[in-house]
């Protein structure tokens, strides 16, 4: 994957757009993301009683675990910044989980540098607009506005 300076990642705004690699969300995940977050409700654990007393036909991954996959996509599809020690979650202007996600779903992103500024000296604040596609289904899993700082070495 390519590297690039951070004039030339700024120059992308707008017009960098990325789709990330399929990422399949099995039951093991899913199981693994409630003991992490102790999260157990039913609908993610229980495959008997959701199909029972809901309309998933299954289990479902957590939202939050949805959201959080968005590091990987960003990681298998973005361009590394040169002279970057790291990238911070700085947060979201907007999230909205639009689509459960079956377990054994494969799940992908679609992301776009939206902007990318100096935020103070040697630190960039970029803004992106971020679609979670679940395989074979029209209507997004999520979407999202998501920020981050990207800190260069010092000189």
């Amino acid at each position: 994957m390519s590297k690039l300076s951070i004039e030339e990642y700024q120059a992308q705004a707008g017009k960098l757009e990325v789709t990330s690699p399929w990422i399949k969300v099995n039951q093991d995940l899913i199981n693994m993301f409630a003991d992490a977050t102790h999260d157990h409700q039913f609908i993610h654990v229980d495959d008997e009683r959701t199909k029972r007393e809901t309309d998933f036909g299954g289990t479902i991954a957590h939202g939050f675990l949805s959201l959080s996959l968005l590091s990987k996509f960003f990681d298998d599809a973005l361009p590394s910044i040169k002279n970057s020690t790291m990238s911070i979650n700085y947060g979201f202007e907007k999230i909205r989980f639009l689509m459960p996600v079956p377990s054994g779903s494969r799940l992908r992103g679609h992301i776009k540098l939206v902007e990318c500024n100096e935020h103070k000296s040697g630190e960039y604040l970029s803004k992106y607009d971020i679609s979670v596609e679940i395989e074979n289904i029209e209507k997004p899993a999520l979407v999202c506005e998501w920020l981050g700082l990207t800190v260069l070495k010092k000189d």
